[in-house]
């Protein structure tokens, strides 16, 4: 599953059993990008409490599947592929539209975001690319950018949280060589109106 020792949900005492009870999915299933935590259980309830309120939190204005969809577009950027199934899964399930999730797929990868997205969702994305492949280029004329595109600067800190969130989690995936092996590909913490709910379903 990775290449450093894991604690699996069967062989979980105290305070790991408690957290991964937290986060289980069916067959008391523990994603692999969880279960990387449990030499430090403490650094998973940081990734759980960071991942939920980013990504799934009733407070937020920003559509979740566009924010499922910067997620993936960064973990495409980071070649994390462990990213990019997982949450490819969540966004198709969101969208509930085939045809519009096999558009949105396909101008991730190509990188060619034109040719489906426009304005401040196409503005986002450029956003997120710039923050994630050349960071240190960023200036404040970004951010001005955002807001030419009627993006609040809420919904601004939306997209830098999901993007800087994505950053993390693909470089601990791909740091560690976190695998998708038995994972249920596409669970989600998806109780968003309970940011202390972290099941997955």
């Amino acid at each position: 599953m990775s290449w450093i020792k894991e604690i699996s949900y069967t062989d979980a005492t105290g305070q790991l059993k408690k957290i991964y009870d937290r986060i289980k999915g069916p067959d008391n299933n523990v994603d692999n990008v969880l279960s990387i935590h449990s030499l430090r259980p403490h650094t998973l309830v940081g990734h759980m409490g960071l991942y939920k309120n980013v990504l799934h939190n009733s407070n937020n204005t920003l559509p979740k599947w566009y924010l499922e969809t910067l997620g993936v577009y960064v973990s495409s950027l980071n070649q994390c592929s462990y990213c990019v199934d997982h949450h490819s899964i969540g966004l198709k399930r969101l969208l509930n539209d085939d045809i519009k999730f096999q558009e949105i797929l396909s101008c991730l990868s190509k990188d060619e975001l034109q040719n489906h997205f426009k304005y401040q969702y196409l503005a986002g994305l450029q956003y997120a690319k710039k923050l994630t492949l050349s960071h240190h280029t960023i200036t404040e004329s970004d951010i001005h950018n955002l807001r030419e595109q009627k993006l609040s600067d809420g919904e601004i800190l939306e997209i830098n949280q999901v993007v800087s969130y994505f950053n993390y989690v693909n470089r601990t995936v791909v740091g560690l060589g976190v695998n998708t092996d038995g994972d249920i590909i596409g669970l989600s913490p998806n109780d968003s109106d309970d940011a202390k709910n972290w099941s997955h379903s």
